[in-house]
């Protein structure tokens, strides 16, 4: 049996093609693993929106933000990724230029957060409560 492939957006397609030496850069840190041994996924679709890296495990996206973005437009793709369940975490492309080592830790430290997020019992009332009893 051959592996099932996922289909990407042409778009996402063109974006992987056509990514900058920052994306290169921080990708080649993510890539197979090698951040806490978890995945992500470069140039991913959610939605109709196209994300930079997407760990689907931690529920988190990474965003690299060059000097066409917009705040504006931006806030309303953040909204929309939130809703879903993501967190977003943002960097310019200035900072990974400038400090490549401290956005991969940032990205470790969410990793981790997301993880113990995850692992939280939900908020159930105890037995006793339940009873009458407090």
């Amino acid at each position: 049996m051959y592996p099932v492939r996922r289909q990407i957006s042409p778009h996402a397609a063109r974006l992987r093609r056509e990514r900058t030496d920052v994306e290169d850069s921080i990708w080649q840190s993510l890539r197979n693993r090698q951040c806490d041994s978890f995945k992500f996924r470069f140039q991913s679709t959610i939605g109709a929106f196209v994300v930079d890296f997407l760990c689907v495990e931690a529920r988190l996206i990474v965003e690299l933000d060059g000097g066409q973005h917009s705040e504006a437009v931006d806030v309303a793709r953040t909204r929309f990724l939130e809703a879903k369940g993501y967190r977003v975490l943002r960097f310019w492309n200035s900072d990974v230029v400038e400090n490549r080592d401290g956005v991969l830790e940032a990205i470790r430290l969410a990793l981790a957060a997301r993880m113990s997020e995850r692992r939280r019992p939900s908020p159930n009332p105890s037995r006793e409560s339940e009873r009458g009893i407090e």
